[in-house]
């Protein structure tokens, strides 16, 4: 086990402060600290009004650094994300003015409202952690994480992420509807038991250290054939025209890392990489021969359990 340090300690104060927040969806909690902690992004989707703009920031605001919430419309520019160059005409010289993506934590709500060459804007952040604006390049702070809400697909007023800008988020979860005690306490509280009363747990540097911590978790060798299996075999469904990338495994790895770090082990399990499959690979996953609307996530999560019960697991 892992000994006991003071990063490492405040992790469980952290996951009971968010549980605070977002009342019994423990594994929505869990999913957004793997996420955090494996230097992901993370991307919540769900109906109105299930909590994914208060979970998304009652994490910002979790962290002490700095904070951007960015609400994406049909009529956002792609420089109202990363910024402008502008002339002054008192220097007599153009001048960056930075973007609200230049800082530790982007709050991208409804994110699938704005067009496709505004959510590309964000390709480059995520990827690289660095934007370039006419030529020059531009290094974003550490940590950065972009957390992105968005409508289901199917809503009027929305656009589809493209895969490229999918395959980015290292997790894609739901939070769903409440139990009906959980939703007894949500109807109960007042206005002041919401996001905004989170307070900082983490420092960035006690964030930056537990995210080395990770890399230091042990995944044998076994496991690591395990998860490629799972891989190989979205790339041959029949049922799948688009199977998991490199970037995908990938993902999966870190998260696996993440989680045995968040649950108090210096390695991964193979029951890590079962709770992980479905919310790392089901938004990089494309059903074959199916319309758009046809290409739900519940039929992608179907079809990853059926890959994931059919595998053997290591011993």
């Amino acid at each position: 086990m892992i000994a006991a340090r003071p990063s490492v300690s405040k992790l469980s104060e952290l996951e009971l402060s968010l549980s605070g927040v977002i009342r019994g969806k423990p594994e929505a909690v869990r999913l957004s600290l793997v996420c955090a902690l494996a230097r992901g992004h993370l991307l919540i989707e769900d109906v109105p009004g299930v909590g994914k703009t208060t979970l998304a920031h009652a994490l910002a605001r979790s962290v002490q650094c700095n904070f951007h919430r960015l609400q994406f419309t049909s009529d956002m520019l792609p420089s109202d994300v990363l910024g402008v160059t502008i002339y002054n005409a008192h220097t007599q010289a153009f001048e960056f003015k930075q973007g609200p993506i230049f800082t530790n934590f982007l709050l991208a709500d409804e994110i699938n409202r704005a067009t496709p060459k505004t959510q590309s804007a964000l390709l480059e952040a995520m990827n690289e952690v660095q934007v370039t604006i006419e030529g020059r390049s531009y290094p974003l702070s550490q940590p950065f994480m972009v957390i992105a809400t968005q409508n289901p697909i199917e809503h009027h007023g929305t656009y589809p992420l493209p895969e490229s800008q999918l395959d980015r988020f290292l997790l894609r979860m739901r939070i769903g509807y409440p139990e009906r005690e959980a939703e007894r306490d949500i109807v109960r509280q007042s206005d002041s038991a919401s996001a905004h009363a989170a307070r900082p747990i983490l420092s960035a540097d006690d964030l930056l250290q537990l995210q080395e911590q990770v890399g230091n978790i042990a995944v044998d060798e076994s496991i690591v054939d395990y998860m490629l299996t799972i891989v190989e075999r979205t790339r041959s469904h029949e049922a799948l025209a688009l199977g998991v990338s490199p970037r995908g495994a990938q993902a999966l790895y870190r998260a696996a890392q993440a989680l045995a770090l968040l649950e108090g082990r210096d390695y991964a399990i193979p029951d890590d990489v079962k709770r992980l499959v479905i919310p790392v690979f089901a938004h990089r996953i494309g059903i074959a021969r199916a319309s758009l609307s046809q290409r739900t996530t519940e039929a992608c999560e179907r079809i990853l359990q059926e890959i994931v019960n059919a595998v053997e697991v290591p011993l």
